[in-house]
């Protein structure tokens, strides 16, 4: 099914673009009306996303291994099939640039963020998942699930600073706002802090049964957690356990909106995105989506 956009241009406001696995689609959601406005087919089952923040969304399908630039109303605008396991994907700004990681073969693929030509490749260890960039956009860090670590590269020279080792099977990661690097580990149900510029382990964090993606907002991060529906909560100045937020079957990708207000969480096995007060920690409300939404990575796009 195609929801078409109206006629009349995008409303301002925070969108979510939600990737489908199941349906092969992409949801279109407008958080501040709390609807879905568009969906569109993306071929090849759907799993990571990054925005730009400039009004353009990337996904990864990894049946197909084809990564797509479109528009925010959903218009492909570039396409570039992969070889191997294409699964995350990252924006770097400062480059101009997006990073996709290669389940397969242990690396990571630099492309073009306009034209998406394949610049270069980084060598991770073994099955790289999440990636994220550092808030100041010096820093990449690679989920290497089956290597047990976290592979740090410097983004202004393409090179390997560190090789970090985490609890069991790191899936998804990101960065807090002041630059502490945090990793959901699906296998030891618990989060890595590390500061990737040092090297040094910071804490582990006890989680829900396979903690996942990870966001932040008021000081706190949260972390989807796939096997026990829910969203734990961890303090950012005591790097303790504060909360724990029941949501949809099986949450996946996690994001939250610009102003820092609304969580929002992608429910693989609900088909739905359940929406989290950040201040109450209260889940405020839901928006139906295609089948199978995962969002793996950034999925919320601001429109001024």
């Amino acid at each position: 099914m195609i929801i078409a956009f109206a006629a009349s241009p995008l409303a301002a406001g925070d969108f979510a673009y939600v990737t489908n696995q199941n349906s092969e689609e992409l949801s279109i959601l407008d958080l501040d009306a709390r609807i879905e406005v568009a969906r569109i087919p993306i071929p090849g089952k759907p799993a990571g996303v990054a925005v730009d923040g400039a009004g353009h969304i990337f996904t990864v399908s990894p049946d197909s291994k084809v990564v797509r630039r479109l528009d925010a109303a959903g218009t492909i605008l570039a396409e570039q099939a992969l070889d191997g396991g294409p699964i995350g994907v990252a924006f770097d700004g400062r480059h101009n640039r997006i990073l996709v990681s290669d389940w397969y073969n242990a690396r990571i693929f630099v492309l073009d963020a306009e034209t998406l030509a394949l610049l270069g490749e980084l060598e991770t260890g073994s099955a790289p998942a999440g990636l994220s960039v550092s808030p100041d956009g010096t820093l990449l860090a690679s989920a290497d699930r089956d290597s047990d670590q976290v592979s740090v590269f410097d983004l202004d020279t393409l090179t390997l600073r560190h090789r970090l080792a985490v609890g069991i099977r790191p899936f998804g990661l990101g960065f807090a706002p002041d630059g502490r690097l945090f990793v959901g580990n699906v296998g030891s149900d618990d989060v890595t802090v590390l500061d990737p510029k040092s090297g040094e382990t910071l804490a582990t964090v006890a989680a829900g049964s396979r903690p996942y993606g990870v966001a932040f907002a008021r000081d706190r991060a949260f972390v989807t957690n796939q096997y026990a529906d829910s969203v734990s909560v961890i303090d950012l100045t005591t790097l303790s356990s504060v909360g724990l937020i029941a949501v949809g079957e099986y949450p996946e990708g996690i994001d939250v909106t610009g102003d820092g207000g609304t969580i929002v969480v992608a429910n693989w096995f609900s088909n739905i995105v359940s929406l989290i007060d950040a201040d109450t920690l209260t889940v405020t409300g839901e928006i139906e989506t295609g089948d199978g939404p995962r969002a793996f990575g950034t999925f919320i796009q601001q429109r001024n």
